[in-house]
């Protein structure tokens, strides 16, 4: 990773992060991308997929615990109805734009036909993984569909540890936040609990939110900026967010539910109120508790979880994640053509610059 992100500008963020400040800061994560940019004026792709494997590429299907919220259901992320009844799903998360679901659902069902291919000859067991979607059209021809099977098996099989790319990647390529050029952001805090140290971390897919709205470290700077004259590129919010939480802290389904609502807190610390036209929809999974799938398991079962008095750090964790994910994806993000609404534009990357000016001097002011 060789741009710079939100804190490199001086940006006051809260917490301490984990070594990448990043989704995979949660072991065993493993975020991929396939990128697509192809710049014909007839039918331009700046669009992609993000894969993220919550236990890597393990040979063994196991459940991924995990809870569901939609602040504002105008999108969609597949698989969350079993997730709220059965608390968990299995295999990977992908994220794209909001035409390609429907491929890139059938390319994850095949990934894991084949990777958990033992399991799946031998057993009746049914393939379900999570597919998000943003709207990309200002900026990608997304009626062209340019994302196909390969490109999201691609992700897949790209997937790793480590420290991950922002900005203009994977699903997140052809994304608007706030009306500059937003995308893929991700961030992590460490969570201390009765002498261990956990992770919370976010991956975001920033596309949502108007210039007016848009607020960091408690400062308005969008209506600064705004006031300065800088151009527009739409008034009325098009798109969505999608966030992703990870932890390896042991918590039970109707835990991570809630920790999943807490995304809602973090979007609005910048300024977003879930606007009628976005799909602000939110999931969060924890890495502990591995065991086989129900299917495969005895009559009885059993699971660690810590106890809700102790969430108030996880809570703040998440809000403090998801905050700063989407400042990384934005500060990463680069210069775009618009292709409609209106075409023929750029949509502009953030002067992060001058972002971090504003706020620090708006924070002495205060």
């Amino acid at each position: 990773m060789t741009h710079k992100r939100a804190r490199d500008f001086g940006l006051p963020f809260t917490g301490t992060t984990g070594p990448h400040n990043a989704i995979t800061d949660v072991a065993g994560v493993e975020v991929g991308y396939t990128t697509l940019i192809k710049d014909d004026p007839h039918s331009p792709a700046r669009t992609g997929v993000t894969a993220i494997l919550p236990r890597g590429k393990k040979a063994e299907p196991q459940p991924v615990w995990a809870g569901t919220y939609a602040l504002n259901g105008n999108g969609e992320m597949t698989g969350t109805h079993w997730i709220q009844d059965g608390g968990y799903f299995t295999g990977p998360l992908l994220i794209t734009n909001s035409h390609n679901v429907g491929i890139v659902h059938h390319a994850a069902t095949k990934w894991m036909i084949n990777h958990y291919r033992d399991y799946w000859r031998d057993n009746h067991l049914w393939a379900m993984p999570v597919v998000a979607e943003t709207y990309d059209g200002v900026l990608n021809d997304i009626n062209a569909q340019h994302v196909t099977e390969a490109d999201a098996l691609a992700a897949l099989e790209s997937a790793a540890g480590g420290a991950i790319a922002e900005g203009n990647v994977g699903g997140g390529t052809g994304m608007i936040a706030y009306e500059y050029k937003g995308g893929t952001g991700t961030s992590s805090r460490l969570v201390e609990v009765d002498g261990e140290t956990y992770t919370v971390a976010a991956l975001v897919q920033a596309n949502h939110g108007i210039r007016p709205w848009f607020t960091v470290c408690g400062v308005p700077v969008g209506k600064l900026l705004e006031a300065e004259g800088e151009e527009r590129v739409h008034t009325k919010e098009q798109g969505s967010i999608i966030v992703v939480l990870a932890t390896d802290a042991p918590m039970l389904p109707h835990q991570l539910k809630r920790m999943a609502k807490r995304a809602a807190i973090g979007i609005g610390r910048n300024g977003s109120p879930g606007g009628n036209n976005s799909g602000d929809i939110f999931l969060a999974f924890s890495t502990a508790n591995e065991k086989p799938l129900p299917q495969l398991s005895g009559p009885k079962c059993s699971m660690e979880y810590l106890n809700d008095e102790v969430f108030d750090a996880f809570y703040l964790a998440a809000v403090d994640a998801v905050d700063e994910s989407i400042i990384n994806a934005m500060v990463a993000a680069e210069d775009t053509p618009t292709f409609k609404q209106p075409a023929g534009q750029i949509c502009k990357a953030v002067d992060a610059e001058k972002l971090a000016e504003l706020v620090c001097r708006a924070r002495v002011e205060l």
